[in-house]
């Protein structure tokens, strides 16, 4: 076999083809032009947008690019939950099927096998950022991320970005309203190096305002415009701080530790546990949040371990964290099942230290003073812990409270504002009724 010389006029009249069958496209007619990706060698185009923009369509064109015109052959499509990714991704108006239909490309959706099959031989796989190690084996030459900020797990997408390893120019789109949780923060902060693989393209609804509903785009404007969520949800900027939180990002970031500090030991470790109503896929997460107390008198936020699953699962994810960190109990809120809570958990190990407490307050009243603490520069997270973060920068008082927020919360009240170690009393005793009345002054 002769091998053939790769020359320069090759490589100019590949190019030459390669424009011509672009320009072919009627996709790029049409499009406007920040929905045609950036020149330039990327890994990661963010598509950060206002609702209506047409993200879902930019994705679902530029993926069918890739497996058409450019010769991809394993794509990875990954939704927030698996019926995103089936429902707006594959099936969707503007998703990947309806995108092909109308260039006469049949590719066929195999929900058995989680996959789209194409006439070329190319396949798309089906996944969802609620299982993110399903992402950890597959190898991949391009991908599709939608709505990144609803994410229930961030690293999500950096098993994506670890499994785009095929081919010669492994690339990806992700898209999503710009919400300041972790992972847009992140790609947000990472595009702005000279050098960075991240590319962000930025629009709004009324981008789209042709291709809208008649009406739609003046209700919005006359509901939301001027608004902070307008800012948000119709004009795609990205706001670092949500409008009457009780924590920001960049309050945890200020407090942030690599490592206990030299000299520091923990005089108390807790397990907060704010156990789920339910354990369908739909449910929420049990939240499971190790705290501690240093004998500086700071908190420590030392591990998160929770989980969405049955009563025994989350109870065993507690029972986990209670033996990897030694800690002294845990503290499980028991307004959501009462006894049931316990004897889940004294199932699984009947000699574990409960101390049980019930809410009979809001939220707020809750969550201002360890919100206070973290003001004062006294609680600090010990590591990054994106989920969790990303609740507490997004709850405002007045919400339902998310899962991992409060198993913080109850974790931190316990070694912060309660007894000293020494002087912990048994469930039912003077201490759990001091701490209870402090939670009802």
């Amino acid at each position: 076999m002769v091998a053939t010389a790769i020359t320069p006029q090759a490589v100019a009249l590949a190019g030459i083809r390669l424009r011509a069958l672009r320009d072919a496209d009627p996709w790029r007619k049409t499009a406007r032009p920040n929905q045609l990706p950036p020149e330039g060698e990327w890994r990661t185009w963010f598509i950060q947008a206002g609702r209506g923009f047409g993200k879902t369509r930019t994705a679902a064109e530029w993926t069918r690019q890739q497996i058409v015109d450019h010769g991809k052959r394993r794509v990875a499509l990954v939704g927030a939950t698996s019926a995103d990714t089936r429902d707006v991704m594959v099936e969707g108006e503007s998703g990947l099927l309806a995108c092909c239909e109308r260039y006469g490309i049949h590719a066929t959706y195999e929900p058995s096998r989680r996959r789209v099959r194409f006439p070329n031989g190319a396949k798309a796989f089906l996944y969802s950022a609620e299982e993110p190690d399903r992402l950890r084996g597959p190898q991949h030459d391009a991908g599709w991320g939608d709505e990144i900020a609803a994410w229930p797990n961030p690293e999500t997408y950096d098993n994506l970005d670890m499994g785009l390893r095929l081919g010669t120019d492994p690339r990806m789109v992700v898209t999503g309203t710009p919400k300041p949780v972790t992972l847009v923060r992140a790609l947000v902060k990472r595009s702005r190096d000279l050098e960075s693989d991240v590319v962000v393209t930025r629009g709004a609804l009324l981008d789209n305002a042709a291709n809208l509903a008649p009406g739609f785009v003046s209700v919005m404007r006359a509901r939301y415009e001027g608004t902070r969520k307008g800012r948000q949800e119709l004009e795609g900027e990205l706001l670092e701080d949500v409008e009457g939180a009780l924590w920001t990002l960049a309050q945890i970031d200020a407090t942030r530790l690599d490592a206990l500090p030299d000299g520091v030991s923990l005089t108390v470790v807790v397990v907060g546990i704010d156990p789920a109503a339910t354990s369908g896929e739909s449910s929420a997460e049990t939240g499971i949040v190790v705290v501690a107390r240093g004998n500086d008198g700071h908190g420590y936020v030392l591990a998160d371990y929770s989980v969405r699953g049955t009563p025994n699962e989350w109870g065993g994810a507690a029972v986990q964290a209670y033996d990897d960190w030694r800690a002294d109990h845990v503290t499980p809120e028991t307004n959501n099942g009462g006894e049931m809570v316990t004897n889940t958990l004294q199932t699984i190990r009947p000699t574990l230290p409960i101390r049980p407490v019930h809410a009979s307050r809001g939220k707020a009243t809750r969550a201002e003073p360890i919100s206070a603490l973290y003001e004062q520069g006294k609680m600090h997270h010990v590591g990054t812990f994106a989920a969790l973060e990303d609740q507490m920068a997004n709850w405002v008082p007045g919400l339902k409270s998310p899962d991992r927020m409060d198993a913080m919360v109850w974790g931190g009240t316990d070694v912060m504002l309660g007894d000293e170690p020494s002087e912990l009393a048994p469930v039912g005793g003077e201490t759990l009724a001091a701490l209870n009345e402090w939670f009802d002054s």
